[in-house]
């Protein structure tokens, strides 16, 4: 399977394209460098460019909260919906016509487990995430006239290796290793 992942630049990302190496597929990073993809035009020419994928994982996106609701800034909200939502937007617009065609076909997100119980504090980084998961979803009805299917990976946080390192008293537990991560976002190809 060829399988892109936007916005590989980050842990999330290496570990995601080590496991899907490990699993035999060919993995396509892009990250800023290789394509703006704020920019739909660039994503489409990037879609054109590589032609026939059976997957995109989209990795694109960030966190900014804090302050409660009136701690909400337009910045913030500016940025995430750039980042998260229109980033997500361009991509999926781009590599919908290769996921329907391939058997295989799969567009996956990581959303965040708050999406069902939003805070103050973080209302724009969630409601961010929200729309991000109806567009989705959204996109996995243009796919049911065929095999591609969308797929919504739901976490309350990530952390690594250098997390645990950084903070070493850190109750981890109840967040996800970027290992896991990739390990289930590879496994949707088996």
């Amino acid at each position: 399977m060829r399988v892109v992942i936007a916005g590989a630049g980050s842990l999330a990302g290496a570990a995601t394209a080590s496991a899907l190496r490990e699993r035999g597929h060919e993995v396509i990073e892009v990250g800023p460098e290789q394509c703006d993809l704020r920019d739909f035009a660039a994503v489409q020419a990037l879609a054109a460019e590589l032609g026939a994928v059976d997957g995109v994982i989209h990795l694109v996106g960030g966190w900014r909260g804090g302050g409660g609701l009136a701690g909400q800034s337009d910045q913030d909200w500016d940025w995430l919906q750039t980042m998260i939502v229109g980033t997500l937007r361009n991509t999926t617009r781009a590599f919908l016509d290769a996921l329907a065609a391939s058997p295989a076909g799969v567009f996956a997100i990581v959303s965040q487990t708050g999406v069902a119980k939003p805070t103050a504090g973080n209302a724009n980084y969630l409601a961010a995430k929200a729309a991000a998961e109806t567009w989705l979803l959204a996109v996995g009805d243009a796919l049911k006239k065929g095999a591609g299917r969308v797929h919504i990976e739901r976490v309350l946080a990530l952390y690594s290796d250098r997390d645990i390192e950084e903070s070493p008293d850190k109750d981890f537990s109840r967040q996800t290793h970027v290992t896991e991560l990739g390990a289930r976002l590879a496994a949707l190809w088996d």
